[in-house]
């Protein structure tokens, strides 16, 4: 098991806790369900699908919808979060633990985070972005706050713990087997389906030749 880092520590305790108890319901849902049918609508034949940081299952349910029949696995901190995924998404392939203590031993279609790595520590975000790849056949997604140089916010009071940045450009820097094919903006302010202002890009594996 790696050092826990601070923001570890912070979702794994009781705001992990507030954060669940706030981020849920039908309205969010419906969000969900029309963001992922943005995304999936670049992306063929998934049928697995791995999220970092899935809180209480919230996008995989949406994807469960769209998606029917492909494998769900998750990755998440916060054990009573967990607890809720296992309730409502029983065929869920969860691992309850740290992204940084995850070792994927297989791989699936799609692998992405959706408002997670705002909050990992800056200094650990390579270890998340070669857990993204390792773990994608073919397509990542990351959709987070943007912003083109690395930059702090103040998240609910506290300091240290959300960071917006160029993700998906670092990502692509890293790795220079993924392309972009699709990215997009959802606002706070949509009229049906508002997000968090979050900006989401989803890129693909270039198949090898032989």
């Amino acid at each position: 098991m790696s050092m826990e880092t601070e923001q570890e520590a912070f979702w794994r305790g009781d705001f992990g806790d507030d954060y669940s108890d706030r981020n849920r319901g039908a309205k969010m849902l419906s969000a969900n369900r029309a963001f992922f049918s943005q995304v999936l609508s670049r992306a063929s034949n998934v049928d697995g699908v791995l999220e970092l940081g899935a809180n209480i299952g919230m996008n995989l349910l949406a994807i469960r919808d769209l998606l029917p029949d492909a494998e769900l696995s998750a990755v998440e901190i916060n054990q009573k979060a967990g607890d809720e995924i296992k309730k409502n998404l029983p065929d869920v392939d969860l691992t309850v633990s740290s992204v940084f203590d995850f070792e994927p031993a297989r791989t699936w279609q799609l692998t992405f985070t959706k408002g997670v790595l705002i909050h990992i520590n800056p200094d650990r975000l390579h270890d998340v972005y070669d857990t993204l790849h390792k773990a994608s056949s073919r397509y990542v997604m990351v959709a987070e706050y943007y912003n083109p140089a690395p930059t702090e916010v103040v998240y609910r009071r506290e300091t240290g713990k959300l960071f917006k940045r160029d993700f998906a450009g670092e990502i692509l820097d890293r790795f220079d087997d993924l392309e972009l094919i699709d990215y997009g903006f959802a606002y706070r302010r949509d009229p049906s389906f508002p997000q968090d202002d979050i900006t989401w890009f989803l890129m693909e594996k270039r198949q090898r030749r032989a």
